[in-house]
């Protein structure tokens, strides 16, 4: 049975897009007496199929070597397009957390969504987006990667953009849309360019390609730099990363994912490209370079935020930029460990926060405050969230970072100081959000904040166990050291940064009026990082600013220019006619006597000297 299951886990993405087909009734509206209930059934069905059955096959692949499937979809002359699946133990672990991780999400969302009148069609959009990035966890082939990453970018788009009636949430999925766009583009470029190098683009024959490819240093780096803009604005990496924080205006249950394994998933991509990477030294400085940039900026710009949900979107990009750093630094092994542990730790987190703007209809922490006592299981879920995502030992926060420092500590020390800053910064941020939204006195949005509904409670509380269970799944797959051979210099300072982080977070005074201070220069602090280090409004000053400069031009050139050239071609055309039209006299002597004198003149003007 198991050996079945494991061969047929090509299946596993096809679950959740059958969900998606199966709700479409509903979401167009075509079944309208039962309400839209039963289409979240049917998509959380399949969700549970594609669950139970790629947890069997992950266990199945932990005794057998990884196996290769190949599907051939066309092949013409020297052009072999196919569909390449790794059935591994890595690509299977990576397929069954997001069908985990989506299965609580769809459960959260039945509480969550309930009011909603467009439910039908929001399962129909997580059923897409999770075979999406099923079909990413499995993929071999760098043609099926990124069409499922184009699928990712479109389920981005509409779940964002889900209430499409509020401006706000227009403009985010525009926003979201075009700048992962950007990226793509840019991959697209790559993915053309290795398959004119290698002649395939299937992963495996990239690896073999890459081991006696022949480059200049101008097309390697050129070639580096394109494969890795897509996982950047999926990643939502500097500077492709104002993206997350606007679409924090879609569904919370969708935010659940997209902080999670969404971002994941560009990362994971990222991760696959390592072997080409190596080409282009320049590619692997500029991954560091900009993780890291992304894992300090983020992680300050988090601490300004009062909008709860941003303040946990930007603690995600600087997560991935660890992650970018440790990819750049070909330590693959500590990529995937922080992606594991971060996923299940943020997705907690997230519907923590789902709880309470659900029930105090409000995501601003300035406006809560007493929940602790109100929402006992929300609160222990966000403070199992922060634990697991933090070097707090021994939750996996810890030993994902702690391996990244191992991994740095001799080497490039100076890492080691940006991963101790990065834990300090996000224990800071997640201390000032706990003391704002759970204790202190109750507002007045907070005076009645009953407990969430079971459909919400239930998942919740489930992957607060997960959560803490990690460390025995890490065990299991042999992925926690021997203690005696523990860095324990590393370990005392990775524990040190998270305590100080949570000590400043804990005496720092947040009143009312700090979070808008009126002196200086704490309100010039606050507010370059409360607006993301205005990078936005340099965006507009300088990219958009140009980009619109030069549309103005192409506008002004088209209708000047352009159509004036047209116009005097069809001007000068309509006059000739009209005046040609009085010299057609009907005599062939008068028709010889213009054409000798055309050919006088013509021959005057060809033998007349220019001095």
């Amino acid at each position: 049975m198991g050996e079945f299951l494991l061969q047929a886990s090509w299946w596993l993405p096809l679950y959740g897009l059958i969900g998606a087909v199966l709700t479409l009734p509903w979401s167009i509206g075509y079944v309208r007496q039962t309400g839209p209930r039963p289409a979240a059934y049917f998509n959380i069905l399949m969700t549970l199929v594609a669950m139970l059955h790629g947890a069997i096959a992950f266990q199945t692949s932990q005794h057998v070597d990884p196996q290769p499937i190949l599907l051939h979809w066309f092949h013409a002359a020297d052009l072999d397009l196919s569909f390449a699946i790794d059935i591994s133990s890595v690509s299977l672990g990576a397929a069954e957390l997001v069908t985990a991780l989506s299965f609580l999400a769809q459960i959260f969302s039945l509480g969550y969504m309930e009011k909603d009148w467009a439910i039908a069609r929001f399962f129909s959009l997580m059923g897409f987006f999770e075979a999406a990035m099923t079909g990413l966890a499995l993929s071999d082939s760098l043609f099926l990667s990124y069409a499922l990453l184009e699928a990712l970018t479109l389920s981005t788009y509409l779940l964002v953009g889900f209430w499409y009636a509020q401006p706000l949430v227009v403009t985010a999925a525009r926003d979201a849309f075009l700048t992962k766009r950007v990226g793509d583009v840019l991959l697209l470029m790559g993915v053309v360019a290795l398959a004119s190098f290698a002649g395939s683009l299937n992963f495996a024959d990239l690896y073999e390609w890459s081991e006696t490819a022949l480059l200049s240093p101008t097309v390697a780096t050129l070639l580096g730099l394109s494969l890795i803009a897509g996982p950047t604005g999926k990643c939502a990496q500097f500077p492709l990363h104002l993206w997350l924080d606007e679409a924090m205006e879609g569904p919370n249950p969708a935010s659940i994912l997209r902080n999670s394994v969404v971002v994941s998933c560009g990362a994971y991509i990222l991760i696959k490209f390592q072997p080409i990477l190596i080409l282009s030294p320049v590619a692997s400085i500029a991954l560091v370079v900009m993780g890291t940039m992304t894992a300090i900026g983020a992680s300050l710009v988090a601490i300004a935020q009062i909008d709860i949900k941003r303040a946990l979107a930007h603690s995600t990009s600087a997560y991935l930029g660890l992650v970018f750093v440790a990819i750049g630094m070909q330590w693959t092994g500590v990529a995937l460990l922080i992606l594991f542990t971060h996923a299940i730790a943020k997705a907690l987190m997230f519907m923590s926060v789902g709880s309470i703007i659900i029930t105090t209809s409000t995501q601003d922490v300035t406006e809560m405050g007493g929940l602790w006592s109100r929402m006992p299981a929300t609160t222990t879920a966000f403070l199992v969230g922060s634990a697991g995502l933090i070097g707090l030992l021994p939750l996996g926060g810890f030993w994902a970072l702690r391996q990244g420092m191992n991994a740095f500590w001799y080497d490039n020390p100076w890492l080691v100081v940006v991963v101790l800053l990065v834990n300090a910064l996000t224990a800071f941020n997640l201390t000032r959000v706990f003391r704002l939204v759970f204790l202190g006195h109750p507002q007045i949005k907070t005076r009645r904040a009953p407990e969430v509904p079971w459909t919400m409670a239930v998942p919740m509380v489930a992957l607060t166990i997960m959560t803490l269970l990690v460390p025995a799944m890490l065990q299991r797959l042999s992925l926690l050291p021997d203690w005696a051979y523990l860095n324990h210099r590393a370990v005392l300072l990775l524990m040190l940064s998270g305590l100080c982080g949570l000590l400043a977070g804990c005496f720092v005074p947040f009143t009312r009026i700090w979070s808008r201070p009126v002196q200086m220069p704490f309100k010039l602090i606050q507010d370059l990082l409360a607006y993301d280090f205005y990078v936005e409004k340099l965006y507009r000053v300088t990219v958009v600013g140009f980009v619109a400069m030069v549309a103005r031009f192409s506008a002004w050139c088209d209708r000047y220019i352009v159509d004036g050239i047209v116009n005097f071609i069809g001007i000068a055309s309509i006059f000739s006619g009209e005046s040609l039209k009085y010299s057609a006299s009907g005599q062939s002597q008068f028709y010889l006597l213009t054409i000798l004198t055309g050919v006088s003149v013509l021959g005057i003007l060809l033998t007349y000297p220019l001095w």
